[in-house]
């Protein structure tokens, strides 16, 4: 059976390395304290194993190498699966479903053998060598279960090595850290924190994690929305420099709210709130301490490695030559920005910077997928970046635009539909002749199953039905139909919500009768057609201050934005103010 089980691996070129690595053990060493005090960040001596397992990963093992450790103690390493030899004889597709079966069937041993040694004891005579090497690796490991601790879910842990991916995240920095680094300063942050894309991202601008976080910062939805816009035109998490600056917004409440920079740079991952519990918890304010003694659900091996993670990427990154030998970085983005007066295709605006929309975009990625097919217009107020050195040609070919290039308003790209009892997103889709795949897109729906009656959804429009403005009848009127609302309405004929209420004296946009007669026309005598600019709520305003800044009062400003709670501002939340 033996012999069997040695031709079956040498058919798969398939090696197995049984490793054991001491504390004192290092392939790459990161600084010592006394070099270390050069550096803003703290590195805990209790982190050290940590730092120098995920120095390893980062430099030393292949993304064909899989580390079987323990997940609590990262120095205990009880395999290296090297899966490079079978590259020679088969496709990567095919070494990669090998490097997946092999890797669970390896835990598996691995695990059996943890609960022999709990069962059994630890008598060197009845152990095969797997499990004395086992036993060795974890003799200094303190309780009497130890062993079968050791294989409990969690605990036993696969990684595979990033070395090509973290070479190409160095390359690719150089794109964009000279100004990342820039913005930290002017902020008073430590500089090596621009290093965490590294960790999150790999520095590819368009990273998508399976939660929802994009980006190189890799900022969820709900807390990007604080600090970055993100709508059906534009995700700001997408841009490198956009999120730098929310990014370093967020590190800098962190930090002012749990007071070190170790418990900041992990709040990060786990969520202030989460490590402002775990410090009431432990009662201290020491990462090792905390990554050692607190327990949650949530806190698990991500979030206990995060800050260590950071801290080998420095190293790893200050010492590149060292590790992967002369590395290029790319040269750094150079670009002009304008901006923009109109509302303006992307074809068009390519056209005025005389260069492609693909290299538009990759100046511009924060464009999302309805600006990029030309669906939609890129904005009035945005600040557009162009190549470098053609502002001056921009702006004459931009004042030579025909006006019908360059809108007052955007097109609609798509009408509204308010979800009525008993509906699917399936019947809505057959409806309005489209897919649910799309209705989820387009309304950032990760479920088909979670809408609710009363929500709002975006549907698209096809052919003529995107010319959505129609004279009103001669008496400047508009009867009210079945399923129609003042959002349609307003956007059929081309003007506001708030135009239409104050026209029609309607307090409640939500309750209008079928039948009613609306007044619409721009020119109905005694009413001013409203309109209204975006206003971002920054640190220390009030619906008050922001009222009078805009000469306006604070109950339109409720009125119009659906706010019940003035002093439940949100920094970043976007605010429509009356003008004119």
């Amino acid at each position: 059976m033996q012999a069997k089980c040695s031709r079956w691996r040498a058919a798969l070129l398939f090696a197995v390395v049984f490793v054991g690595v001491g504390a004192s053990a290092a392939l790459g060493t990161i600084d010592k304290p006394a070099r270390a005090a050069s550096s803003p960040l703290p590195y805990p001596q209790a982190l050290r194993p940590q730092v120098e397992f995920w120095i390893k990963i980062f430099s030393a093992y292949s993304e064909y190498q899989v580390v079987i450790h323990d997940a609590v103690y990262l120095d205990k390493v009880y395999a290296v699966l090297d899966f490079r030899p079978l590259l020679k004889k088969h496709s990567e597709a095919k070494v990669r479903k090998l490097k997946a079966k092999r890797t669970r069937q390896e835990l598996k041993k691995i695990r059996a053998a943890l609960h022999k040694l709990h069962k059994h004891g630890a008598k060197g005579r009845t152990l095969s060598s797997r499990e004395r090497k086992i036993r060795a690796l974890l003799k200094d490991v303190k309780g009497r279960h130890k062993f079968r601790t050791a294989a409990a879910k969690g605990r036993l842990r696969a990684q595979s090595g990033i070395r090509e991916r973290f070479q190409e995240s160095l390359r690719l920095s150089g794109r964009y850290l000279p100004r990342m680094e820039k913005i930290f300063r002017q902020k008073g942050l430590p500089v090596v924190l621009t290093r965490l894309p590294l960790i999150e991202s790999s520095f590819n601008i368009n990273a998508y994690s399976k939660v929802g976080a994009a980006g190189i910062w890799q900022f969820m939805p709900a807390t990007g929305r604080l600090f970055l816009k993100i709508n059906h035109v534009v995700d700001e998490r997408l841009d490198p420099l956009i999120a730098t600056r929310a990014a370093a917004d967020l590190l800098k409440s962190n930090y002012e709210r749990l007071q070190t920079w170790p418990l900041a740079v992990t709040a990060y991952n786990h969520g202030p709130s989460g490590m402002a519990r775990a410090v009431r918890k432990v009662g201290t304010r020491d990462i090792a301490t905390i990554i050692r003694r607190y327990k949650s659900r949530t806190f698990g091996f991500a979030s206990r490695n995060f800050y260590a993670e950071l801290l080998a990427a420095i190293e790893v990154e200050k010492n590149s030559a060292k590790y992967f030998g002369p590395l290029k970085r790319d040269p750094l983005l150079w670009y002009d920005e304008v901006d923009l007066q109109h509302f303006v295709s992307l074809e068009n605006l390519a056209r005025a910077a005389n260069t492609s929309t693909e290299r538009l975009l990759a100046l511009n990625p924060s464009f999302r997928r309805l600006v990029r097919n030309g669906k939609l217009h890129v904005p009035r107020g945005h600040r557009l970046r162009i190549p470098a050195g053609a502002r001056k040609d921009f702006t004459r070919r931009y004042a030579a635009l025909s006006p019908k290039a360059k809108a007052d308003q955007q097109v609609a790209a798509f009408d509204f539909h308010r979800v009525r009892s008993g509906q699917t997103l399936g019947v809505i889709a057959r409806r309005y002749g489209t897919s649910v795949r799309a209705l989820q897109r387009l309304n950032g729906l990760r479920s088909a199953h979670l809408i609710r009656v009363g929500q709002r959804l975006r549907v698209p429009l096809k052919g003529k039905r995107r010319r959505v403005a129609r004279a009103a009848s001669p008496d400047g009127t508009h009867i009210v139909r079945r399923g129609e609302s003042l959002g349609k309405i307003a956007q059929r004929y081309k003007t506001t919500v708030a135009a239409l209420q104050q026209l029609n004296g309607i307090k409640n946009a939500a309750l209008i009768p079928v039948g009613k007669k609306l007044r619409v026309s721009a020119n109905a005598p005694g009413k001013a057609k409203v309109r209204y600019v975006k206003h971002r709520v920054r640190p220390g305003q009030t619906l008050g201050s922001i009222a009078r800044r805009y000469g306006t009062k604070v109950s339109t400003l409720k009125r119009l934005n659906g706010v019940k709670n003035d002093k439940r501002l949100q920094i970043g939340q976007v605010l429509r103010i009356p003008t004119g």
